[in-house]
Parts: C-alpha cells; structure tokens; sequence
C-alpha cells in the first residue's frame, strides 16, 4: 500500500482551476495540474482500505456510488506514490479507455465513495487518473489498438460518443473491422460538441480520435444512419450493428409562450458554438450569442452549468439560472450517508464564474416559470415564475406545490432549456427493427446488450438513458463484450 498514515500525515491537495477573472475572457481549460512529486504526496493519502467503494461502482438510492468502470485506484495509487508511472497506466488502461475524458468531466463517484471521506477529504482520484494519462501520452505509452490479426467480421457502431469509442477501441482489438458513424462534421459526440472547450479541450479528443484511427478503426462523419446509409444497406454491408446513438430528445418547456423567439435548447447552444469556435475562432458568427443580453438558464445540471460558463464567456449582461429542486444543505442529511452520493450545496465552475461576475451565485431554487412573455414582435422579453413548496404525496414522493403570492417577473431576451433529455430518436430504431422501451430507450437488457432485432445491440446514453460519461464507457465495453461472443460464439474481452 501506499504510506501507511499519509491520509493522517497529508492533507488534500487539488489541482485547482485558473483565476476566474483570467479564463472568463478565453475558452481554454481552466484545469490546472499538480507536478509529479506532489501528486506522488496525495496518492500516499490512499488508505488500501480493506473493503476499497471507490472502485464498486453501484446505484445507491439512485444514484452512482463509486467507479463503473471498477478502476483499480488503490493498486495505481500505491504505483504513483512509488514513482511507478509506466505501471500505473498499465493499471489504469485495464478498466479505462479513456481516463483523458473522465478525470476531467467525470463526477468523480469515485471520490464520494472514498473511504477516507468519512471522515476527512477524500483522496483526489480524478486528478491522480488524469496525470497519469498524461505522463502515459507525453512518454509514448499510448499505443493504437491494433489486433494480430483479423477475424474478417465487420461491425458498425453508430455514434461516436464515449460509449462508441469505447465500444469501438475493443471490439478493434480483438480484430473486428469497426466503422464508427457520426452524423456531425467531427467525431467525439458528446465530448466533441455537448462539453464545452475549456471543460474538455478539444485536442485531447482529436488525440484520442487519432489514436483509435491509427489502430485501423474508420470513422465516417457527416453521415446520418438511416438517411444517407440506409438500414438495409447497414444489415446487409456490416455482420453486427451497435446503437450508441445517446439521448439526445431534449425535455422540453411546457408553458405558454414557448413558441417566442429567443427560447433555445442547451445543445442548440452549446454544439454551434464549440464548433464556431474550432472552425474560426467565432468569427463566422453561426452561434447562438449571449452577448449583451439578459440570460435566463432553466435546469441546474451539469448541461446548465455549461450554459451558464458559455454565455459567461459571450458577455451576457445578466445571469439567472431557475432550478425547480429546493436547495441542497451544506453537510448530507441524515437519509444521505456514506457512500451515496452527498447531495450537498457546491458551486461548480460555471456558478463560481458567475458568481465572481455579478456577486453571487447565479441559481434560484424552488422556482417554476409559469409563462414566456414576449414583445410585439414576437420575441422573448422575460418570463413569469412562481415558487415551490416540495409537500408530501402521503407515499414517500414530494411533488412541487405553488406559492401563493411569490409571482415575479424576470426580464430576458434568451431562455437556455437544459432540462434533461428524454431518450434517442426514434427513426433510425424503427428502420432496424428495434423495440424501445416505457421510456423510448432502446431494449437491450443489461449484461447482454442485444436488441429484438438480431445481430444489433445497444449501449450507452440510448439504452439506459441520460447518464455519465463513466457509464457510457463501461456499457460500450460491456457490449463489445457480448458483440464478440456474438460473432465468435465466445470472447476474451474483459
């Protein structure tokens, strides 16, 4: 194990983020990194616990507790803390495709369920994984995925997000033919155009994009399944199919005045302008601007939060983000223990940007909007809400109940709906065959992954629903897994 009282005799260290006033101006990572000597000093906190949650990932009342990827953190801690670098990336390349992706905008699961954080900090797991990976790119470690030899079956996944990478880089390996369909102009799905560039810079995502094209995987882009390749044409040209397509339906407003101009979905505005940006540096235009304008951001996930550091970044003149959920306390409730996920009050990065731009934190919580108010023209101009009391169903559910009294009016000339997404598009399953579910994702029982229709599968975002990048790549491995066994009536692949 790693030094037997550092968690006594070390304090947390994260890596910590640029000055606010700095990186509000540009769009470059706001990530900062702790040398090689200091992160060796926190991975020494690493207690080698006898029953190790960080690396069981498991839903615990709903949500994520742990690594879904069961990384071996302890064993490559103890590696790092022993300047072992080559060995921990071994390690850590066992359980994670991508380690570049997830120690920047995972969760970290992992760190919650940290046994140390009973009691103290936790160890910072995410930012030891991203070291690692980054010390295994600048030494050459990272080698594309190619097979010693082929098996001659040929397998198309549709999508190139995490679950599709990951997906893809195994079912590689193990000398499968792999052609990735992607209906933007670049690879990378929800990494490439659904995270902003200063949470997930784009040239670690070309990198690993290059990688995976060095080890023989094709990637065909701007194509849309089902329109531009039809699905009989897919059966027909491909011995298996892997729908990795995500949940990508937005949950939309229901409240009069949606139809105004001026009212966008999150990725409306979020994908043109990663884009914009990668294409011209914003000069062509062809985004969707904040700037000048009085924003309202409605929903308080991880996609608000992202809007909320864009329009930041436009020059919004204000900044409001509506959250319908009551606010989180500052320690967990009693009905939160360890190692759950604590639902406790932070400030992320886009609220903290806000906050140190206008004076506070940007959300308002146990708020409802109730209408859209337009001008003359047609166009948005603010919004009604009214606050929310979250009363007791009698069965163990809380449903929010209007305030009388608390009406108010904002002023707005753009609304950002980041509300949630309620599963993938419907035609291309329909074109295959594909039975979906109560909740429109797509059928395809966990473990096996397989669809009705025989010889597709399918993984990620579209199969489970909206959920973490972390998830998304076990399940694309996961069913690569059982795409090999498939095609081969057995597999090797982990």
């Amino acid at each position: 194990m790693s030094k037997i009282t550092g968690f006594m005799t070390y304090a947390r260290e994260g890596a910590g983020e640029r000055p606010i006033p700095e990186r509000v101006r540009d769009w470059q990572p706001l990530h900062l990194h702790l040398p090689d000597e200091r992160l060796q000093t926190q991975a020494a906190r690493c207690m080698d616990c006898g029953i190790p949650f960080c690396h069981k990932g498991q839903l615990l009342n709903g949500m994520t507790s742990g690594c879904p990827l069961n990384n071996l953190i302890p064993e490559w801690n103890d590696l790092i803390y022993r300047g072992l670098w080559r060995q921990a990336y071994d390690r850590l390349h066992k359980t994670n495709n991508f380690p570049e992706f997830t120690g920047l905008v995972c969760p970290a699961p992992c760190e919650a369920a940290c046994t140390l954080g009973i009691t103290d900090p936790a160890v910072t797991i995410k930012n030891i994984e991203y070291a690692i990976i980054e010390r295994a790119f600048d030494e050459g470690w990272v080698e594309p995925p190619a097979p010693a030899r082929r098996t001659g079956k040929r397998v198309a996944i549709i999508g190139s997000g995490p679950a599709g990478l990951a997906c893809a880089e195994q079912l590689n390996t193990v000398g499968h033919a792999v052609t990735v369909f992607e209906r933007a102009d670049r690879p990378g799905g929800l990494l490439m155009y659904g995270i902003p560039n200063m949470k997930l810079d784009k040239r670690l995502v070309e990198r690993r994009i290059d990688v995976l094209r060095a080890g023989g995987i094709a990637f065909k882009t701007g194509v849309t399944v089902g329109v531009d390749v039809p699905a009989d044409e897919l059966r027909r040209d491909f011995d298996a199919i892997v729908l990795c397509t995500g949940a990508t339906r937005p949950r939309d407003l229901a409240a009069p005045g949606r139809e105004l101009g001026g009212i966008h979905f999150a990725m409306d505005f979020l994908g043109p302008n990663t884009r914009s940006l990668l294409d011209s540096d914003h000069a062509d235009g062809r985004y969707l601007s904040a700037a000048g304008r009085d924003v309202i951001v409605i929903g308080g996930g991880d996609t608000g939060t992202d809007c909320v550091a864009t329009a930041l970044r436009h020059g919004c003149r204000s900044l409001v983000q509506f959250e319908i959920l009551a606010q989180p306390p500052d320690e967990r409730a009693p009905d939160n223990p360890w190692p759950q996920w604590p639902k406790v009050y932070k400030l992320d990065y886009g609220q903290a940007e806000a906050a140190a731009v206008f004076g506070g934190d940007p959300r308002t919580y146990s708020v409802q909007t109730v209408e859209l108010l337009g001008d003359a023209n047609g166009c948005l101009r603010g919004l009604r809400t009214v606050d929310v009391a979250w009363v007791s169903n009698g069965d163990g559910r809380q449903s929010p109940q209007p305030v009388p009294g608390s009406e108010r009016e904002w002023p707005a000339q753009m609304v950002i709906l980041a509300l949630g997404f309620l599963g993938p598009e419907g035609e291309l399953p329909a074109a295959l065959g594909v039975a979906q579910d109560g909740r429109s994702n797509l059928a395809a029982p966990y473990g096996r992954f397989e669809t009705n229709a025989p010889g597709v599968f399918a993984a990620g975002d579209a199969r489970r629903g909206q959920s973490l990048v972390v998830w998304a790549i076990h399940e694309g491995r996961a069913a690569a897994r059982e795409v090999d066994r498939w095609l081969m009536g057995e597999t090797n692949l982990p």
